[in-house]
């Protein structure tokens, strides 16, 4: 392992009348080199690509897309939202799609649904020919934030004041991002990052840098967490990679939650690149591969379904395989 020692460095600024010390990232990538040689680290990345791959690969050859999609992108938008404490589940999600109601405080629901429309806008501009940009991701955290508890955190606007994370104040939190007169060179720099040219980071390695360095930046007041996570699908599809959002990493996210957080806090504290890209790489491979096993079990299930409508009704059976259909796509009617 590289010994780097922190990945930025640590400013003096004021915040409720105390001298705070508040991070600043270096630009990426990292320096020295990340360290991914021929071993362990190369392969696992290797893997991780490939069953990426085949999980894109599937999608496009699925007797029904737009239904995966669907059920793919609320899955990722719950277990995201839930990461950050919201109680919404993907029941809650869809019965509030069809009745405006659900079974948890109405915040929670509509913070999930938001994360819905971000993630569709955001998609729908990059296939429009829109670059992922700063501008695209004030567009989506606007939408993120449009509703539910988040809409006084200035939607759709970097923040103007000093945050953190952890703690009650700057003083006594576990990470103080940078200060706001640091907050657009960093901004920036990330930018660059993203549209590198030539481009000389492998995509996997630089959606897993992209995240952690913005979770660094925390560039808003709200939604940071959901809007950096929401990243590595735009940048995946962006990059041709994905061809439709069917890689819910949140779900390895939310099960590994404290070594996430840790992962990320020693890139900050002793540039710890490899140890989280090996652990960004590990939750690539286990997502797509439970992706891929989850369409097929799906698959199997509606193939089984009309297979016994068909025995049982005989030439009565479209009638009842229309009915199918539309349970399909609405789960709840």
């Amino acid at each position: 392992m590289v010994n780097r020692g922190p990945s930025g460095r640590f400013v003096v600024t004021s915040f409720g009348g105390e001298q705070v010390r508040a991070f600043v990232p270096e630009p990426l990538p990292p320096s020295p080199a990340l360290d991914l040689g021929a071993g362990s680290d190369q392969a696992l990345l290797e893997l991780a690509n490939r069953a990426l791959g085949r999980l894109d690969g599937l999608t496009a050859i699925l007797p029904d897309t737009h239904l995966f999609v669907y059920m793919y992108v609320r899955k990722e938008a719950v277990l995201s939202s839930q990461i950050e404490g919201t109680q919404s589940s993907l029941s809650d999600l869809l019965q509030h799609e069809v009745e405006g109601s659900a079974g948890v405080p109405i915040d929670d629901v509509v913070e999930v649904s938001s994360y819905v429309a971000a993630m569709t806008h955001g998609l729908a501009r990059l296939r429009g020919g829109f670059p992922l940009s700063l501008r695209l991701l004030r567009e989506i955290h606007g939408l993120l934030l449009a509703h539910g508890r988040g809409q006084e955190r200035t939607p759709g606007e970097f923040r103007r004041s000093q945050n953190w994370i952890g703690g009650t104040r700057p003083g006594n939190a576990l990470y103080v991002p940078p200060p706001p007169d640091e907050l657009m060179t960093c901004l920036g720099a990330l930018e660059r990052f993203l549209h590198e040219e030539p481009a000389t980071t492998p995509l996997l390695v630089k959606a897993a840098l992209a995240h952690a360095q913005f979770e660094t930046i925390h560039p808003f007041l709200d939604g940071n967490g959901r809007l950096g996570r929401l990243l590595i699908t735009l940048l995946l599809c962006a990059d041709g990679a994905l061809s439709e959002p069917t890689l819910y990493l949140s779900v390895y996210f939310k099960r590994h939650r404290a070594e996430y957080y840790e992962r990320l806090q020693r890139v900050r504290t002793a540039g710890e690149w490899e140890a989280w890209l090996r652990f960004f790489a590990t939750g690539v491979l286990e997502t797509s591969r439970e992706a891929v096993s989850t369409a097929r079990a799906l698959l199997a299930l509606f193939d089984g379904d009309r297979a016994r409508i068909q025995a049982a009704t005989g030439r009565r059976a479209g009638s009842a395989l229309r009915v199918h259909e539309a349970f399909k796509a609405h789960p709840i009617l």
